[in-house]
């Protein structure tokens, strides 16, 4: 019984990718890749929430070096060469209930570019985004506060995986 109940799951499981969040990535990052910079990530954004920049690096740099092999250094030498900007930073109606605005979304963009010493043909260039819903009965301030750890954890994440994932 067991076993048809393990099956099904997962036939559902896969049946139904669009339903659900998963996360079947793998770092894959060359032998020879052994050094790393990550540049402090500055916001360029419209709506500076002047918290993001410094917490998103850190966080980052915190990632790389809990799930990866590779050393941070400072020097223009690294094999991988991180850098970007937070370049949107936006407020939109997400949902609305009797004539007024019930959902409000913030949506975060970050622009990564990954230069690759190795093998240049491997450099990355590309905008990370996430969006994040809210009761649009708080304020933007009271939002922030309580989206401060999923944002950070949710963008980290995104971009980690674009970086170091084969899809």
């Amino acid at each position: 019984m067991n076993r048809f109940l393990f099956i099904g799951t997962l036939i559902f499981l896969l049946g139904a990718p669009g339903c659900f969040r998963y996360s079947l990535k793998d770092v894959s990052i060359p032998p020879e890749v052994k050094t790393i910079r990550v540049s402090y990530l500055d916001n360029k954004s419209t709506y500076i929430n002047p918290q993001l920049s410094p917490q998103l690096t850190d966080r980052l740099r915190q990632k790389i070096n809990n799930q990866t092999r590779l050393t941070q250094i400072q020097g223009d030498d690294a094999h991988y060469d991180i850098t970007g900007y937070i370049s949107g930073y936006n407020f939109t109606t997400a949902g609305i209930s009797d004539n007024r605005s019930a959902t409000n979304r913030l949506t975060v963009t970050v622009h990564i570019k990954v230069l690759n010493r190795l093998d240049e043909k491997k450099n990355i260039e590309a905008d990370v985004s996430r969006s994040f819903d809210f009761d649009a009965n708080i304020s933007i301030t009271q939002a922030e506060s309580q989206l401060s750890e999923t944002i950070l954890k949710n963008l980290s994440d995104e971009i980690f995986n674009r970086i170091f994932s084969n899809w």
